[in-house]
């Protein structure tokens, strides 16, 4: 079975390392390569579903949008794409955050091509979550000190979304179209409609339904 891939690495070292590692193994086609976040997320938006990579490879550290970020946005557009970081950093913090955001793997980047491979397999065919061993006792540790059962967990909405948007993109999850916008905040109807595309171009979205499932996803308005 051939398994379908993508790896989005700010550093070209990384890059051409990661892809050949990739050309040693037999059943991997890797679908594009992004330099950060925001090239990730222009490849995946208005791809063909069947075209779609099964699995991302992912860094933290990025520059214009990072890993945790991009995992976030593109997850409640994607959710049947894995994403699996690769980091050289096994700190606490982003280990977490990346769980959270919808990682379904973390490895360090030193990792050989068998495991690479493994991993995917493991996503794919199992649900798993592979972990390279010094990141799965870290995770051990995050887990063992939990203690927020019940608390429901939001994600933050992406720092570039402007209060103005903020509040339409909150109408808009509510159902509410252009013209009732632009009657409650009394702005013209094409001041809504700048604002909307805005939001769109921002969150790598298409469509409306594509914005509610992104803010349900995350709990933007969750009360």
């Amino acid at each position: 079975m051939n398994f379908t891939v993508a790896l989005t690495e700010d550093n070209q070292l990384n890059r051409n390392t990661f892809l050949q590692k990739i050309q040693m193994l037999g059943n991997m086609q890797v679908v594009f390569v992004a330099a950060n976040g925001q090239q990730c997320l222009e490849e995946l938006k208005g791809m063909p579903v069947d075209k779609l990579p099964q699995v991302i490879f992912i860094d933290l550290e990025m520059p214009l949008m990072d890993g945790i970020e991009t995992i976030r946005l593109a997850k409640s557009i994607y959710p049947q794409i894995h994403f699996i970081v690769l980091t050289v950093f096994d700190d606490d913090d982003k280990i977490f955050d990346a769980i959270k955001a919808g990682a379904s793997g973390y490895l360090l980047k030193h990792e050989p091509a068998g495991v690479l491979q493994e991993s995917v397999m493991n996503v794919i065919d199992f649900g798993g979550a592979p972990m390279s061993p010094a990141i799965a006792r870290k995770a051990l540790q995050l887990m063992s000190r939990a203690t927020m059962p019940n608390e429901t967990i939001s994600n933050p909405l992406p720092e570039m979304i402007t209060n103005r948007e903020e509040e339409i993109l909150k109408y808009m999850v509510d159902g509410w179209d252009a013209k009732k916008i632009s009657t409650v905040l009394h702005i013209s109807v094409l001041t809504v409609r700048k604002h909307i595309a805005n939001i769109y171009e921002k969150l790598y979205v298409q469509s409306r339904a594509e914005i509610i499932n992104m803010a349900h996803h995350n709990k933007w308005f969750n009360k």
